[in-house]
């Protein structure tokens, strides 16, 4: 793997959180489709808590904050809450400020400040 290909890793927890682990780079180009199934499975699991680790995340792209806002939708019908945990990354944090988007998600600084909300 290289620094700029998408790496997910879903780790779920015995008390119903799902974590889901995202390295590398997030564009329309890095076959995001790993990352969308994972938010899709984690959101119909019925779980307590989804939350998707993008301290790893280098870069994401128009594409992949349409993958988050979808997988946002979905865990919000699913009634389940999704939070992003970072720190992030200074392009990615960037991303949800200019789009306007930040206030569609709920942000954690840390996976363990995410598994206490």
């Amino acid at each position: 793997m290289t620094a700029d290909e998408l790496h997910v890793a879903v780790e779920p927890t015995d008390d119903g959180v799902v974590v889901i682990r995202v390295r590398g780079t997030l564009d329309g180009w890095s076959g995001r489709s790993e990352l969308v199934e994972a938010l899709e499975d984690a959101a119909g699991s019925g779980g307590r808590l989804t939350v998707a680790d993008l301290s790893g995340l280098l870069f994401a792209d128009s594409a992949g904050l349409h993958a988050l806002l979808n997988a946002q939708q979905s865990h919000t019908g699913s009634g389940v809450p999704l939070v992003l945990a970072g720190p992030l990354a200074t392009g990615v944090r960037r991303l949800f400020e200019v789009s306007g988007t930040s206030g569609a998600f709920t942000f954690a600084d840390t996976v363990d400040a995410a598994l206490s909300c």
